[in-house]
């Protein structure tokens, strides 16, 4: 991936050279909400997103009453659900590809075309294999919408609103999700799908209304283009601290420029595929690499996804008296709420905290649930609103940090040389467990002998999730990406990390600094001099 981390270089620095000066507050905040807008277009592909993954919990309920021309038998409705996970693995490395020689947004708009061919094929099909076909289209399309829109917003954020602006993706997947249950319930599945097909060419108008990421612009050649993109996300009037009067923008692309070509000249050195592999072979490749697989192994089979996919007929099963729709909505609005109270959490908490009550609570919440429907199916107690009401609480625990934390994470724990590539592979692996999860959802159910063995099951994976992120995961939050890169230098158990001072930042990882703290710190610095030092930290390096 030939790109520079502007997350760490380039906006950032809007906040970092202003002087104590009557204009900066004005500076930052405007700068903040150009990033938060660019943000909100370029991730809203995961509305359709969102809607492609509840839309099995909708539409096998339907195939399994075989009152349609599609007949179906259980294992083939499980290949419904499923197969849309099966698909993203393969667009998330040619996701990978198209973004690198195209750009992040023109990739969001080329996944538009096989949302609207799998969309159509659904509504329009009359056999099982066209319903297939159009999910796999939907997966397709879901890699190329969503993983793109991820980096996208890496780049443009700076560091202490990094976490808060990648959390639009799961806020508007969970929107999304509300989306599908509701429509699903009020007009049914081929509607719905009817309706995907405009919800998929939506996004494609959308982001014609911010800019390129000028990393990537800048490591194409687009210079005039980068200028415009960073004059758009800074403002155009002169840096105080600059003599000459050069705006903020201008300095930037100056320092972008220069850290380009020393990317450059340090590429020359390696070739291809066996750079990357080289890459991926010193800690800070494959420590991250492992601690996310392993993340995204407890995320998948806690049940988070699971439930997702087959909500219907989860809350059917559990012999509540509440219609499985209606809760699903509900299930579906708390999703949505949560996402946005998680953007405020992720700006304001560190992460292990949130993954560690995340997990905590998942597991105490899927333990009452399986109990009660222990109780239920043997008629101890008639209290069958309490599943739900955990089911609900459990959404809650997964949205502080379980189900969205590790996805954002996968642009933040890996090197610039790697980013592109890294990010696809662990996208593509956590949807290969996904689709192993969901797959196996009703042989599991006949192992675990019922639905509240599988909650049980649900709640053992979630508290080995707690054990596993006390024991590896790194503290993210308020940290440039070069520090989290340092970090995977000389540890591996975080609990056994060499912590310094805040004083001491060049070869330990120590506690986290307050975003605030991160903005004086640069004050105290032109912005030639940051620049020097973070491209030196990020640029030369084999």
């Amino acid at each position: 991936m030939e790109d520079i981390s502007a997350s760490s270089v380039s906006l950032n620095l809007v906040a970092a050279s202003l002087k104590q000066s009557k204009h900066s507050k004005n500076v930052v905040r405007e700068t903040v909400l150009r990033q938060i807008f660019a943000a909100s277009l370029a991730s809203s592909y995961h509305i359709v997103f969102g809607i492609s993954l509840a839309y099995s919990a909708i539409l096998n309920p339907e195939l399994s009453k075989n009152t349609t021309e599609i007949q179906t038998t259980e294992p083939e409705r499980s290949w419904v659900a499923s197969v849309l996970t099966l698909a993203v693995p393969v667009g998330a490395p040619l996701g990978g590809i198209l973004m690198d020689n195209f750009g992040r947004l023109n990739t969001v708009r080329i996944a538009s075309i096989p949302a609207v061919i799998g969309w159509i094929m659904i509504a329009t099909s009359s056999s099982l294999w066209m319903l297939i076909a159009g999910r796999i289209c939907t997966g397709l399309a879901s890699a190329l919408g969503t993983g793109p829109a991820i980096v996208y917003m890496t780049e443009i954020a700076r560091s202490d609103i990094r976490g808060s602006l990648i959390s639009f993706a799961p806020a508007y997947t969970s929107l999304g999700m509300v989306l599908a249950y509701i429509k699903g319930w009020a007009f049914g599945w081929r509607m719905t799908a009817w309706m995907c097909v405009a919800y998929s060419i939506a996004p494609f108008i959308l982001i014609t209304f911010i800019p390129e990421s000028a990393v990537w612009l800048i490591s194409k050649g687009k210079n005039e283009k980068a200028k415009k993109s960073l004059q758009w996300f800074t403002i155009s009037r002169p840096d105080p601290t600059e003599e000459g009067g050069k705006t903020l923008a201008e300095i930037q692309f100056e320092q972008l420029k220069e850290a380009n070509n020393r990317k450059i000249a340090a590429d020359q050195n390696k070739k291809g595929v066996t750079g990357v592999l080289k890459a991926f072979l010193k800690p800070t490749g494959y420590k991250p690499l492992l601690i996310l697989m392993g993340m995204f192994i407890f995320q998948q089979f806690s049940g988070i996804y699971i439930t997702l996919f087959y909500s219907v007929e989860f809350f059917q099963e559990v012999g509540t008296d509440i219609n499985p729709y209606l809760s699903s909505i509900f299930i579906g609005i708390v999703r949505a709420v949560m996402s946005v109270v998680n953007t405020y959490m992720l700006k304001t908490f560190h992460r292990r905290p949130l993954i560690v009550w995340s997990s905590l609570g998942m597991g105490v919440c899927m333990l009452v649930s399986g109990l009660f429907t222990h109780w239920i199916k043997t008629g101890v107690t008639s209290m069958n609103w309490i599943p739900v009401i955990a089911v609900m609480l459990y959404v809650v625990a997964s949205m502080i940090g379980l189900l969205s934390i590790p996805w954002t994470m996968t642009a933040e724990l890996f090197p610039i040389e790697i980013r592109g590539v890294a990010h696809s592979w662990v996208y593509s692996a956590a949807y290969l467990f996904m689709f192993f999860s969901v797959q196996n959802y009703h042989k599991l159910e006949e192992a675990c002998h019922g639905v509240a063995g599988v909650q049980w099951f649900f709640a053992a994976v979630s508290i080995g999730g707690l054990i596993y992120s006390l024991l590896f995961l790194p503290e993210t939050h308020g940290y440039e990406l070069s520090e989290i890169e340092d970090y995977f230098k000389e540890n591996t158990v975080y609990l056994c990390s060499k912590k310094k001072s805040t004083d001491s930042r060049k070869n330990g990882y120590p506690h986290r600094r307050p975003s605030g703290e991160i903005v004086r710190r640069n004050t105290l610095k032109t912005v030639t001099e940051d620049c020097a030092d973070q491209n030196e930290k990020l640029l030369v390096r084999s």
